[in-house]
């Protein structure tokens, strides 16, 4: 069970991009990386190299999703296909998050 997670900006949003497995044992790991990003910044988060992910990682990121709004930020995903979107699409919360096919689809 490996996650690992790069950061980076492009141009007002802080993108995360996670690789790997999300579930109870890694999900404590990209809640501190979300953490550290979401201060009152435009986030996005990059799934398409996740594998996996459960309701802990469903969890960390509406909480993170939350956060930021509140901060008047702006949450996105890019999640373009695979158990990722499955899971978002189940859950029904592709009408929650903002979800883009790449981070170059959002807006500056």
């Amino acid at each position: 069970m490996d996650l690992s997670i790069d950061t980076g900006t492009r141009g007002a949003w802080k993108v995360l991009t996670v690789n790997g497995e999300i579930d109870l044992y890694t999900a404590p790991k990209l809640r501190e990386a979300l953490g550290e990003a979401d201060g009152g910044a435009d986030v996005v988060v990059d799934l398409r190299g996740v594998r996996f992910m459960d309701s802990m990682g469903l969890g960390v990121l509406i909480g993170a999703r939350r956060r930021t709004v509140e901060g008047d930020g702006r949450f996105a995903l890019v999640c373009t296909e695979g158990p990722v979107l499955r899971v978002l699409d189940v859950s029904g919360l592709t009408t929650v998050f903002e979800v883009v096919n790449t981070p170059e689809d959002l807006p500056a």
